[in-house]
């Protein structure tokens, strides 16, 4: 019939069912507006027969996963997070070291640390939680932002100290104290930073790929080992070998003391990590998989 005669279109009940390249397809007609469906089979019909072929359904995506996110899409918490991770970075490394700490612990006795130890593995929890959630290409966009950070932070401490004081302003010997930290020992709070940042996000991504998303608690505490472990080799020989200011044969046991220190605050934080990434997960609808992630560390 004529296109505009055609009124409706019906699965054919007759003849076996056929493959079409390895699909199944069924025919169809398309029957007269004036007989109508109910015509088929009769003489006086003048049908069509059509064949179509039935294609399996396309999986759906899981949109709580996704292998290769919209470089349009945003994030409700994303920036906040990037903005407390920097500082907290800061502050527990502008703050922290200018202190020197001595706890009396039970069984163990007196230990002795700098205050910044307390509060600087929370940077690698961000960096967990960054990584888990929103994957490993944008916790890259925060270690570098908080690199920046502490390379600016240095250097306006150090021009703020050499500035000459007012004559009346006697407090420059403890100014110096506070932020006088040498260009080494600022440089290798930088590179150790850097270097161990980006080992803890590319193991975090990595085992999440390995444990197909299963058992979160093991890679917080895995990125940590590997990712602290990078900062304290690396800090500690570039800040104070051969400076005087600790023994050279003081060397490891104070890296041993200090990366087991910072490995416990983490492992003691794992259950705050769980509730912030199973509600970030929520909240932002994302849960991405490094899968085909370039993992170069010099790329924004």
């Amino acid at each position: 019939p004529e296109p505009n005669h055609v009124r409706d279109w019906v699965v054919g009940q007759q003849g076996p069912a056929e493959l079409h390249n390895g699909h199944p397809s069924l025919l169809l007609y398309n029957a007269p507006a004036a007989d109508g469906p109910e015509a088929i089979g009769s003489q006086d019909a003048r049908v069509t027969p059509v064949r179509a072929v039935c294609l399996p359904p396309q999986p759906q995506e899981n949109p709580m996963i996704s292998p290769t996110p919209s470089p349009q899409r945003t994030y409700k918490y994303y920036d906040l997070i990037m903005v407390a991770a920097v500082v907290v970075l800061v502050c527990s490394n502008l703050i922290g070291p200018a202190k020197k700490a001595v706890l009396d612990l039970p069984l163990i006795g007196q230990v002795g640390f700098g205050a910044g130890v307390l509060f600087f593995p929370i940077s690698y929890i961000f960096g967990d939680i960054l990584t888990e959630v929103y994957g490993y290409g944008r916790e890259r966009r925060v270690i570098w932002a908080g690199f920046a950070a502490l390379a600016f932070a240095a250097f306006m401490a150090a021009v703020v100290v050499a500035l000459p004081p007012a004559p009346g302003w006697k407090h420059q010997a403890v100014y110096e104290t506070a932020f006088g930290n040498t260009w080494r020992i600022n440089g290798a709070s930088i590179i150790a930073f850097l270097c161990g940042s980006f080992v803890n996000s590319f193991v975090m991504a990595k085992m999440k790929i390995m444990t197909n998303g299963r058992h979160l608690w093991s890679r917080i505490i895995g990125s940590t080992i590997f990712g602290e472990l990078v900062d304290s080799l690396l800090f500690y020989p570039l800040a104070f070998y051969g400076s005087g200011m600790i023994p050279n044969e003081m060397l490891p046991s104070v890296m041993q003391s200090q990366f087991i220190a910072k490995t416990l605050v983490e492992i003691l934080m794992t259950p705050v990590t769980y509730a912030v990434v199973n509600f970030l997960k929520r909240a932002e609808g994302e849960d991405y998989y490094d899968r085909d992630t370039n993992f170069t560390p010099f790329k924004l």
